[in-house]
């Protein structure tokens, strides 16, 4: 969806089909979407003035923060990649370097854009991959070059159809409203492909430390490294999927991808911060205290602003949206190095998640647990069904082992729902056709003795 027709309002409510309460996180991310619309209808000389209006989320864990970061990202089709700020508590040791974010950033940004392109072709790729398979299947004789078909951008053909023999040309189309039909997709059929190998990594050592940087060598070499070809025999169904891709890549535009993916990057990435609390702190001159303020120092310069160099080419992080979060149990926000606390200048604290809530994310939102659960035994014929309260005693029991234990808020209830349910899903083949209730009495009867159980529920719940 394209955010210059969402308003914070809606925004919100896209959200509250997903996410449970927060309201306050909702709007708050919902008007640091909305400013970077804003932003882009600003003059030239005022634009790049702009910066992003950061977020930083305080709450524990399982309460939403992660999801609300996501689901925002998806919402407007923008590059998302999450990161534990505790991986780089060892930078220069055995930690990772903090412009790996930002390179991941890139690659999800290139994927995104590759797979919308490829869509935009779809129907190219798959006429030339048919006309492959009958060429492959020995029903016409092979042509000397490609066919030429337009394609949704402008670009100029570099291979043109030489005229060709009327009959054999009759008989390709003939053969070609078969082979689409799918009349011979259980035929096997010889055809060469790409040999899709894995990309290159190398050790590399920069200020903060050794970064580990994959990377394919046809991107830099271009034709004086040829994709190695080797031959498969795949049904034909199969061997269609394949040549489909393969027509796909060679159709788009590399170069436009790849500029595409930086600038939607650079505009609309989000990066997510998690556990940024783990490393607030300051230099105390000796200890862990060190790499904790080194890992914020470290992070400075890449949420104000600077270029990051990626295997694609420089990407500016200026206008990158940072959503840091953290429980902030121990330490406080005010323990971030001032600098840092001055680049997320929009707090907001979640609130803690209670039987009330556990009950509403069991039914309510649109991926919610008991829809899952319901579809997963469906397939099997298994109608499952749930008393009001079972869901009672699910959200009770959910509330109760994170008071016993460790709190890890609405991640319990699945810990909680996979017990309830061990025994109809190990039975499910056997019930076809039946309904299968969860009452509260069902309920109790697995869970009391492990919740009574406060060693054991430490491991099992």
């Amino acid at each position: 969806m394209d955010v210059t027709e969402l308003t914070p309002r809606q925004i919100v409510a896209e959200l509250d089909r997903y996410i449970v309460g927060q309201e306050k996180a909702k709007r708050v991310v919902a008007i640091a979407l909305r400013n970077r619309y804003r932003r882009k209808q600003l003059p030239d000389h005022l634009r790049d003035e702009v910066a992003p209006k950061n977020i930083l989320m305080i709450g524990p864990t399982g309460v939403g923060k992660t999801e609300i970061a996501r689901r925002l990202a998806r919402l407007v089709k923008a590059p998302f990649v999450k990161v534990e700020a505790t991986k780089f508590t060892e930078v220069g040791y055995v930690g990772r370097d903090v412009d790996g974010m930002v390179r991941d950033l890139v690659e999800v940004s290139v994927r995104m854009v590759e797979q919308e392109m490829i869509a935009q072709v779809q129907y190219q790729a798959e006429e030339l991959a048919n006309l492959t398979l009958v060429e492959a299947l020995g029903l016409v004789p092979p042509r000397k070059r490609r066919v030429t078909i337009p394609l949704p951008w402008s670009r100029s053909a570099e291979e043109s159809e030489e005229p060709a023999d009327e009959h054999v040309e009759r008989l390709r189309r003939h053969y070609l409203l078969r082979v689409k039909a799918g009349e011979f997709d259980e035929d096997e059929v010889e055809i060469d492909v790409e040999d899709q190998q894995p990309p290159l990594f190398i050790n590399v050592l920069g200020p903060q430390g050794v970064e580990q940087v994959g990377f394919d060598p046809s991107d830099f070499l271009g034709s004086l490294f040829q994709k190695k070809k080797k031959r498969r025999r795949l049904k034909v169904k199969d061997a269609r999927r394949v040549l489909i891709q393969e027509e796909a890549r060679k159709l788009i535009d590399r170069d436009e991808m790849v500029r595409q993916a930086i600038s939607r990057a650079e505009e609309d990435g989000i990066i997510f911060i998690d556990e940024l609390d783990k490393v607030a702190g300051r230099e105390r001159g000796f200890g862990p205290d060190v790499s904790r303020e080194g890992v914020q120092r470290d992070l400075l310069p890449i949420i104000e602003g600077s270029s990051v160099l990626t295997r694609y080419g420089p990407v500016r992080t200026n206008h990158i949206l940072f959503i840091a979060a953290g429980a902030f149990h121990i330490s406080k926000p005010s323990d971030l190095i001032p600098e840092l606390q001055g680049r997320l200048p929009l707090r907001v604290e979640l609130d803690p998640l209670g039987p009330n809530e556990f009950r509403r994310i069991l039914v309510e939102p649109e991926n919610a647990l008991v829809r899952q659960y319901k579809g997963l035994l469906a397939t099997e014929g298994v109608q499952l069904e749930f008393t009001e309260d079972a869901l009672d005693a699910i959200a009770h029991y959910a509330q109760r082992v994170n008071e016993q234990t460790e709190n890890i808020g609405a991640r319990r209830l699945l810990t909680i729902m996979e017990r309830v349910l061990e025994e109809v899903s190990f039975r499910a083949p056997e019930l076809s056709g039946e309904t299968f209730t969860i009452d509260a009495n069902y309920v109790h009867q697995q869970l009391e003795g492990l919740v009574k159980d406060q060693d054991l529920s430490r491991y099992v719940l």
